[in-house]
């Protein structure tokens, strides 16, 4: 059978038709996303001329777009892959919380987990683009707008309990934590008590290690918050990336670590066999935009997993949907259909 081509050994290596069964088995299945939801905003615009007022750029607004982002962006991914989503998050009652819930509503997820909570702001992301006709718009600006008081007690309350109803039938649990009060460990470790052993995986921005001991199953930090974590600089540095991945594992007491390094590729890290394996970049090492590639990863793995892959098939999977992803741009998703045609293009050597 065909073998991947970039694998970094043979024993690491893995069967291309066999990840392409693993994807076909992401229909249908039930994920549950409990995480911080963010509104990307773009602001597009044309260079006009330059301000009399200040040194700065005038544009002469052309769009504005406002997508999926943070644990809202995997959701997004989760649902372009095939996946039945039911998400648990917050938003306020503003028109970047209404939007994302008419936009899942849409596409079909399920929002009875997604709280509206008065008085509390949608954390936003607004990047302006800029370009002169006919170029390629570049970000020139992003302004942040982010809650100014952390989710009510009460509404954090109602969160798990609709975070606990919504696992009883879930195939996994996936957990995006941007840092703004929604998705905690706390929260994390009080539901998994009372759950079912499902895969829980995690993405946790800031203070990975907090969420030892609340059942996650893996995580998949990137390297500068492995990096961060350990206060290192790992670069190209093999033998400090193992140092910091082995740590990691350890502290979390998790089956598995997969560590996003972008034109680096990925490296996973297993507690059983003690393995350490690293993955070549899937396809151009130049991305596009990595805007949102690490949710991408997050909701591929996680649905790989949940549908009986191994932690390595599972790599290898998330691995070519973010090579696929940053091929895109802005926040992107990657469907089924894209996911699957790549995988059985490539196992047919074409």
């Amino acid at each position: 059978m065909k073998r991947a081509k970039k694998s970094a050994s043979a024993e690491y290596a893995v069967d291309l038709m066999r990840l392409a069964e693993l994807v076909d088995q992401f229909r249908g299945k039930r994920i549950v996303m409990y995480g911080d939801f963010v509104a990307d905003e773009f602001q597009f615009g044309d260079i006009s001329r330059v301000s009399r007022e200040a040194p700065v750029l005038i544009l002469k607004h052309r769009e504005t777009k406002l997508v999926p982002g943070g644990g809202a962006n995997a959701t997004n991914n989760l649902a372009a892959l095939g996946a039945r989503v039911s998400a648990v998050s917050a938003v306020g009652s503003d028109a970047a919380g209404e939007m994302l819930m008419e936009y899942f509503r849409g596409r079909g997820v399920d929002t009875s987990g997604i709280m509206r909570v008065p008085n509390w702001t949608t954390p936003t992301k607004t990047r302006f683009l800029a370009g002169w006709a006919h170029t390629t718009a570049q970000q020139v600006l992003r302004v942040d707008r982010e809650p100014s008081e952390a989710l009510p007690e009460k509404a954090r309350g109602q969160l798990l309990t609709k975070l606990s109803a919504k696992l009883h039938k879930a195939d996994a649990l996936a957990i995006s934590d941007y840092g703004f009060g929604v998705a905690t460990p706390d929260g994390a470790r009080a539901v998994m008590k009372k759950t079912k052993k499902i895969p829980v995986t995690l993405d946790a921005r800031h203070g990975l290690t907090r969420y030892a001991r609340c059942g996650i199953v893996s995580a998949t930090p990137n390297e500068a918050e492995l990096e961060a974590l350990h206060h290192s600089l790992i670069g190209k540095d093999a033998s400090e990336l193992e140092r910091c991945g082995r740590m990691t594992l350890a502290a979390m007491k998790m089956d598995s670590l997969l560590v996003t390094r972008g034109r680096d590729g990925m490296a996973l890290f297993e507690k059983s066999g003690n393995r350490f394996a690293q993955i070549p970049v899937h396809g151009s090492d130049q991305a596009v935009d990595v805007t949102g590639a690490g949710d991408t990863v997050l909701a591929a793995y996680t649905l790989a997993l949940a549908s009986g892959a191994s932690a390595l098939e599972a790599a290898h999977i998330a691995n070519i949907a973010g090579g696929l992803v940053v091929m895109k741009r802005g926040t992107a998703t990657i469907s089924q259909a894209e996911l699957l045609e790549t995988i059985r293009r490539e196992s047919s050597g074409s």
